[in-house]
């Protein structure tokens, strides 16, 4: 599995905002694109895919930009990634829109991708902005989410 571009773009642009105007300043698109390397075009698309989600607030006009909605221990890395990418879905049997698996009649594994699904994004959202935007030295002092020590058999037939 791995990240698109744009939810990587994201997380990198949220942590820059986090550092840099938290959720009492105010950020713009230029700002962060200057400060991350993230292309002005890219920079302004996720600001408003961020702000349609619900992460960012906009403010138009003089002194205008945009701010964290909630503080960043608030805002997850699941939040982040579902606001560009949708949903969480590691295969097309938990996203309930598809309906395009060949061998559903016959799979025995389905019932089982939503609880792996679930682990997925149950770390995910147990990753704050605050972890992601911290210091180097913090970052590496904060402990990754546990995980449990022994995962249940699970019968496959």
């Amino acid at each position: 599995m791995r990240l698109s571009s744009l939810a990587d773009y994201a997380v990198v642009m949220l942590s820059a905002a986090a550092r840099r105007c938290g959720s009492a300043g105010r950020c713009n698109a230029t700002m962060l694109a200057e400060e991350t390397g993230v292309p002005l075009p890219t920079a302004q698309k996720l600001v408003s895919r961020l702000s349609a989600a619900g992460l960012l607030e906009s403010t138009r006009g003089t002194g205008g930009g945009f701010r964290l909605a909630r503080p960043a221990a608030a805002i997850s890395l699941a939040d982040i990634v579902e606001a560009v990418e949708g949903p969480i879905a590691l295969t097309a049997c938990v996203d309930h829109r598809a309906d395009d698996c060949a061998i559903e009649g016959n799979c025995r594994v389905k019932p089982h991708w939503s609880v792996v699904n679930g682990a997925v994004r149950g770390a995910l959202a147990g990753v704050s902005l605050a972890q992601l935007s911290a210091p180097q030295s913090t970052a590496s002092e904060l402990s990754a989410p546990k995980l449990p020590d022994h995962v249940p058999d699970v019968e496959i037939a």
